[in-house]
């Protein structure tokens, strides 16, 4: 069984676990505007306007254009494929009434980004198709479905999003080993990106380069700056690997003449971001709710006189950087009901936070994790240590 299968398989469980009939993808011109579930459960993309149909019951159908059709037959990913030439909606209307469902979900959602991805215009046409029938007022949000699909990962999945761990950690020491005073932030984001290169992966974004307090932390795109001695150099970066991504934080301190170390302050912060991770990770267990987690790293710093992150804690990762769902974040409104959403078995997420040192740089670690009953597991090697050279 393929990946895609095993995800669909997954799907019907869900749909049982959930009690809803229906989960209804419907998708077009997945290469301008591919829906994130298309990677899930479709397998690849299509030209035409294109409608996936997964019960409870397990009854899988595909309904898709003429021109794609030889595609789908070929996958043997669903259990019917039906062809439509000039009217889709006669046919969706059809399968709908057959199913006969008390509930469709479809993908939209006002939280979860990766649930979100039916357009508005589509939304339109399908009341417009179902309009007539019991069935228009009926449609409801597949967030949790797709939470939970995307969610779960597989065994598979998760000895992808290992092996992107591991490899960015081996391409971070790669890098470092190359890494001189008087580079600028391009050229070590270069050098990052060689690395990720030379091992036929790609990256999961565009690495972020930080030469000391020479610019902003964030997500601000490498720049001219010059690493010098006595700045810290932070990086933000991870490896796609067979569609899964990686995603971590490294430091490395460059001394000055007189130093025979690290600065003391330098010291301790590095070990208070250490062990906040380290700690908090223990508690990424299934139940967990991704707001009291956060907030256990937030205490931990003020308790030293540290400000607060301006961000969330961790989120997760998997087909994307930032694969949407519970996250372990505050109970802000940006973040919708994410912080609120129980933990699962098998969730990876980041765990991150940073404090920026006066005159130093920004002292921010971050590292790959899954979740199980036993807390979080390391997905790859940490950063222990405060790299000095």
């Amino acid at each position: 069984m393929n990946l895609t299968q095993a995800k669909i398989e997954q799907a019907i469980g869900v749909l049982k676990e959930l009690d809803i009939d229906l989960w209804l993808t419907i998708c077009r011109e997945s290469d301008s505007v591919p829906d994130p579930v298309t990677d899930l459960i479709v397998g690849h993309g299509a030209m035409w306007l294109s409608c996936f149909f997964i019960a409870r019951n397990g009854k899988t159908i595909a309904l898709v254009g003429s021109a794609d059709a030889a595609n789908y037959k070929r996958t043997d990913l669903y259990q019917e494929i039906k062809v439509y030439t000039q009217d889709v909606g006669k046919d969706l209307k059809a399968i709908v009434q057959n199913v006969n469902p008390r509930h469709i979900a479809v993908n939209y959602s006002q939280s979860n980004y990766t649930a979100d991805g039916l357009s508005h215009g589509l939304f339109l046409l399908l009341e417009e198709w179902l309009k007539g029938t019991p069935y228009a007022e009926r449609l409801i949000s597949a967030e949790e479905i797709v939470a939970r699909v995307r969610g779960r990962k597989t065994r598979e999945e998760i000895g992808f999003l290992e092996k992107a761990a591991v490899m960015a950690d081996e391409c971070w020491h790669e890098a470092l080993n190359q890494i001189k005073v008087g580079m600028t932030e391009i050229e070590i984001a270069a050098l990052l990106e060689q690395a990720i290169r030379k091992r036929k992966v790609e990256p999961s974004f565009e690495p972020i380069v930080n030469a000391g307090v020479k610019s902003e932390a964030g997500h601000a795109m490498p720049s001219t700056a010059v690493l010098e001695k006595g700045d810290l150099l932070h990086v933000d970066f991870g490896v796609r690997y067979e569609a899964f991504c990686s995603d971590i934080q490294r430091l490395a301190y460059f001394k000055k003449d007189n130093e025979k170390g690290a600065p003391p302050e330098l010291s301790a912060a590095f070990h208070k971001v250490k062990t906040i991770i380290q700690e908090t990770a223990k508690f990424y267990k299934p139940g967990a709710l991704g707001h009291e987690i956060d907030a256990k790293a937030r205490k931990m710093l003020l308790e030293d006189g540290y400000p607060l992150y301006d961000h969330g804690l961790g989120h997760q990762i998997g087909r994307a950087v930032h694969d949407g769902a519970a996250m372990v974040g505050p109970l802000w409104p940006r973040y919708g009901n994410m912080p609120t959403i129980p933990l699962e078995t098998g969730n990876c997420f980041t765990a991150e936070l940073g404090i920026q040192v006066f005159g130093i740089g920004y002292v921010g670690l971050e590292e790959d994790l899954i979740v199980t009953p036993e807390g979080g597991r390391f997905l790859g090697p940490c950063q222990d240590v405060l790299i000095v050279k």
